[in-house]
């Protein structure tokens, strides 16, 4: 009698590689993401005034933003790849990562909720015991104590707000487009933000502006600026994640 067959090993997805990005393709992505959104504008602002909805009923339940957000993000840039590759967008393209992870984009949820309260919990404990040292010396002194530790946990908080984002970013498109697991998109999106940060530094500062002029209208650039913005994103994430064509093979006589 022949020894049982061990196990099979789990498979492991393999991890896609991250490419560098120029300073200059973070016009590149917002062109691009324009160019997605006059394909069918329509849609995409009905898409967006449903998302918006969505997000304002969630903002009635405590934490249930931050967990749903990576799932509406990736139905979000799932329905921008529709629309880059040709086919007819619909409201409902919203939920694909409902229909298709909504398991692992909700474990990237969590782990953004968790990376928020680590960050904010950290940042009280600082500007509290600044706050308790600066009571117990008193004076002028005690306040200076005080007001400098309370600005060190918001400077504290706010470069790990920053981190967190960065890992965020890419992390839904990773989980909808690449099947990465959550905690291994998140680092790969930190990573992929580091490893060009002036690209996305630039990226950032465009995307600060945009929002502030679409506020402008009572907040209706909104609906315009967030479909954009999944186009960008589409494309940061096929410039830095998604695989090159190979190239043709030479022909030879």
């Amino acid at each position: 009698m022949s020894p049982p067959e061990p196990p099979p090993r789990p498979h492991r997805h393999v991890l896609p590689e991250i490419k560098p990005a120029a300073p200059g393709d973070a016009l590149r992505w917002l062109a691009t993401g324009w160019e997605l959104f006059l394909r069918s504008p329509g849609t995409w602002l009905l898409q967006t005034l449903v998302l918006i909805l969505i997000l304002l009923a969630l903002g009635m339940v405590p934490v249930a933003v931050p967990v749903a957000f990576p799932l509406l993000a990736a139905g979000m840039v799932a329905s921008a790849q529709r629309v880059e590759r040709g086919e007819k967008l619909r409201v409902d393209h919203l939920f694909d990562g409902l229909r298709r992870h909504a398991g692992n984009l909700l474990l990237v949820g969590a782990f953004h909720l968790l990376g928020a309260l680590f960050a904010a919990l950290i940042a009280a404990a600082i500007g509290g015991s600044a706050m308790l040292t600066g009571a117990i010396v008193g004076a002028l002194t005690g306040v200076g104590l005080a007001t400098g530790g309370v600005m060190f946990g918001m400077l504290v908080f706010t470069v790990l707000w920053i981190m967190l984002m960065m890992a965020l970013w890419f992390a839904p498109a990773l989980v909808m487009l690449q099947d990465v697991a959550p905690l291994d998109a998140m680092k790969l999106s930190a990573q992929a933000c580091f490893g060009s940060l002036l690209t996305f530094i630039i990226f950032a500062v465009m995307l600060y502006v945009l929002v502030w002029v679409a506020m402008i209208p009572a907040g209706l650039g909104m609906l315009l600026l967030v479909p954009v913005i999944a186009g960008a994103q589409l494309a940061a994430w096929r410039d830095l994640f998604s695989p090159r064509p190979a190239l043709p093979a030479a022909q030879t006589d």
